[in-house]
């Protein structure tokens, strides 16, 4: 499974090139990332890909020093799951 990435996004296509499965992740500020949705495809379901989106997300978070505000309810509930990921919680967001 070919994790594909761009600054604002992390996907993967099919084996035609249709994406199938992505998180977003667009600018909220400078520095600061805002997770807008995490889409899986029904095809993917119960394979762990939206955990393995976070994780490559958090990764890329990581390596370029930013900070995220999770969005949507999964990536809410991954960061509630992944306390050793709390860090990379914008400061305000976390005091919530």
């Amino acid at each position: 499974m070919e994790l594909r990435k761009r600054q604002d996004r992390i996907w993967i296509e099919n084996s035609s090139g249709v994406e199938i499965a992505f998180v977003s992740f667009p600018w909220e500020r400078e520095n600061t990332v805002r997770i807008a949705s995490t889409v899986v495809d029904s095809s993917l379901r119960g394979q762990g890909v939206a955990g393995i989106l976070l994780e490559s997300l958090a990764e890329e978070l990581r390596a370029t020093g930013r900070k995220a505000i999770p969005v949507c309810s999964y990536a809410v509930k991954w960061f509630q799951e992944h306390p050793e990921q709390q860090d990379l919680l914008e400061p305000s967001y976390q005091s919530e």
